[in-house]
């Protein structure tokens, strides 16, 4: 059986590698928020951040770092499994290849694509446990909201351009993709706030009714 502060930070991580796996496929869908174009799994991925944020608030950087490293794994395991079914021969009245390929985002171009998403990922999530452990430092317990905002703005600013950059480099005009991209991180990344607040807090005070950390104030 699970202990309370165990069965929290298994819901986290697996909801952060969900959101992580999903992302991607979702990712082959194109969706137009106004006049502005973002792969589908946009919101899925901007998910993780205050998540890990939440973990690294709660848990410490190393096991922030942990969760970032198993999502890595988690993505080179399904990429496999999808390599796995797209390469296993076809029931005979199964006529859909195309389509399924289409949908997993695995027609021409996607190793370019999914090689970029990884470094993207893998750079950004490393890039936001180091600067919210910087800003936590500078803070101390107080500015949760600061320390949230300042590392994930800069981190998917970080995500988005690395991302755009190498799947579309000399393909179509990359500006304009990660201008309209990072707006709409931007905005999510502003409200998730105070998410982030409600799982720290929930999960900080189930840990004090436990006796398992004296009371820390999150203050804004």
């Amino acid at each position: 059986m699970f202990k309370e502060k165990e069965f929290a930070f298994t819901i986290l991580c697996s909801v952060f590698i969900g959101s992580l796996v999903i992302s991607e496929v979702l990712a082959s869908k194109i969706v137009a928020l106004g006049q502005i174009y973002v792969p589908a799994g946009v919101l899925a991925y901007a998910i993780t951040f205050p998540l890990t944020d939440t973990i690294e608030e709660v848990w410490g950087k190393s096991y922030a770092r942990g969760v970032v490293l198993a999502g890595l794994v988690a993505l080179g395991v399904v990429f496999l499994l999808i390599c796995l079914a797209i390469i296993l021969p076809s029931a005979p009245f199964w006529k859909e290849q195309d389509s399924f390929l289409r949908i997993l985002g695995m027609k021409q171009g996607a190793i370019r694509i999914i090689i970029a998403s990884v470094i993207a990922y893998f750079v950004s999530q490393y890039h936001d446990v180091w600067a919210f452990n910087f800003w936590r430092k500078v803070t101390g317990e107080r500015h949760l909201w600061l320390r949230n905002n300042a590392s994930t703005l800069a981190s998917q600013a970080i995500d988005t351009t690395l991302f755009i950059s190498l799947a579309f480099y000399g393909v179509m005009p990359i500006l304009p993709l990660i201008l309209g991209q990072y707006f709409i991180k931007v905005c999510i990344a502003l409200l998730d706030t105070p998410l982030v607040y409600l799982l720290v807090h929930l999960v900080k005070r189930e840990k004090i009714m436990k006796g398992e950390k004296k009371p820390s104030s999150v203050e804004p």
